[in-house]
């Protein structure tokens, strides 16, 4: 019997606050539920949404160290959005200044998907529905 109901949230630290909330919430289109300064931290957490259901929670801190992302490095992989159009969104991305990858089909589920960065190079997935 699993006790685990759904998942609750993913925690991103960002190296630059302010381009990382417009990338999430001007660029990726998530909402802001919360913004709290933690002044014993120097650092932000943003509370962030996706039609209304709390997803990300956005940290900012002084001089974080930096992650390995490429070659794939052991740790949590990518964050992965499903779409029902995906060429249209990666137009609209693309519109914003941020490059996708050639889309690719999924061999096992027939799905087509894409990555792009954030702005600290946190892989992102597209995932048609």
């Amino acid at each position: 019997m699993s006790y685990l109901k759904k998942i609750h949230h993913i925690a991103i630290i960002c190296s630059n606050y302010e381009q990382s909330k417009h990338f999430y919430t001007e660029v990726l289109g998530l909402e802001v539920i919360r913004e709290v300064y933690r002044e014993a931290r120097q650092s932000y957490k943003l509370d962030l949404a996706l039609h209304g259901e709390y997803i990300v929670e956005l940290f900012s801190f002084p001089e974080p160290p930096p992650r390995t992302s490429r070659p794939e490095a052991l740790g949590l992989r990518h964050l992965a959005f499903e779409v029902d159009q995906l060429e249209a969104v990666v137009k609209d991305l693309e519109v914003k200044g941020v490059q996708c990858e050639t889309i690719r089909t999924d061999e096992h589920t027939g799905k087509r998907f894409t990555f792009f960065a954030d702005p600290d190079g946190l892989p992102l997935e597209l995932y048609e529905r």
